[in-house]
């Protein structure tokens, strides 16, 4: 796999013969009825780069076919057809095509300012298989409005659109036991959490509570930690006007060089240039 830095500045690129296809509110403001910000298919070449360092609101991708990248918590994921991926808002998200690949992508993000709970919270997974529902169903929005552009069907596309993402952010749920402890560390997060704490509560092995959250999230139990600790610290800088050391401290990090590493690592902006665009 080729490598790439973490990028430091918003961009957006295509290669040669790449076609991306997207509504936003301007072109269709039934979408604000969803808090859609923008809906599309990307079918794209080498070359092709998005890069989006303070997003506002949840962005869910689903790969129909070929093969990408997407820089999620800090780490480039390979991408292949079936696979969905997931971002909560004001996290950095960036995606790219590799050379000598083509890859179709179709995708949402959701407009969700400070205040509005967002679909991907601290328990969504980071990647998961999917059935190539959403889309699908992106195509069939697709199909709608470059023809007919009848608004009620439209709305019922939308409507479905918004549904999937729903559903997919949420698909820990099917297992109470993990649902129960994630809710016991949202609840003490600042806690010395280990695994072997983890799977004490879980009531699972150690090993098996590291197979159940590699499937259903996509993280290991301890990566899960680190997620749901960045996400308060990040509702935490945005909503007080603590010091990042306090906030450290709050989110479980006794030293707030640690946590300022952790939060740009996963984030993609330190603690305070996260809090100036606010």
């Amino acid at each position: 796999m080729e490598t790439r830095l973490i990028p430091t500045t918003d961009r957006d690129r295509n290669g040669r013969g790449t076609a991306c296809w997207f509504l936003t509110p301007e072109l269709c403001p039934l979408l604000v009825s969803y808090r859609m910000a923008r809906v599309g298919i990307n079918d794209s070449t080498a070359g092709f780069e998005r890069v989006r360092l303070h997003p506002g609101g949840s962005f869910f991708m689903e790969t129909a076919s070929g093969e990408g990248r997407m820089l999620l918590e800090g780490k480039w994921q390979r991408l292949t057809a079936g696979q969905v991926t997931m971002a909560p808002p004001r996290v950095l998200n960036a995606f790219y095509t590799p050379k000598g690949k083509r890859w179709r992508a179709g995708f949402v993000r959701y407009d969700e300012p400070p205040g509005v709970r967002p679909l991907i919270g601290s328990s969504s997974p980071l990647r998961i298989a999917g059935e190539l529902r959403l889309t699908r169903a992106l195509e069939g929005l697709h199909d709608e409005w470059e023809h007919e552009r009848d608004a009620a069907m439209i709305t019922h596309w939308l409507a479905l659109i918004d549904g999937i993402a729903r559903r997919l952010a949420l698909p820990w749920r099917t297992d109470d036991r993990l649902e129960a402890l994630w809710t016991r560390v949202a609840a003490d997060i600042a806690a010395p959490w280990t695994l072997e704490k983890l799977a004490k509560h879980s009531g699972f092995s150690s090993e098996h509570l590291r197979r159940l959250c590699s499937k259903a999230l996509g993280r290991t139990p301890m990566e899960q930690v680190t997620f749901m600790r960045m996400q308060r610290a990040s509702e935490l800088l945005v909503r007080d006007d603590d010091k990042v050391d306090f906030i450290a401290r709050e989110v479980g990090y006794a030293s707030e060089h640690a946590f300022s590493r952790a939060f740009q690592r996963t984030v993609g902006l330190s603690p305070t240039e996260f809090r100036a665009r606010r």
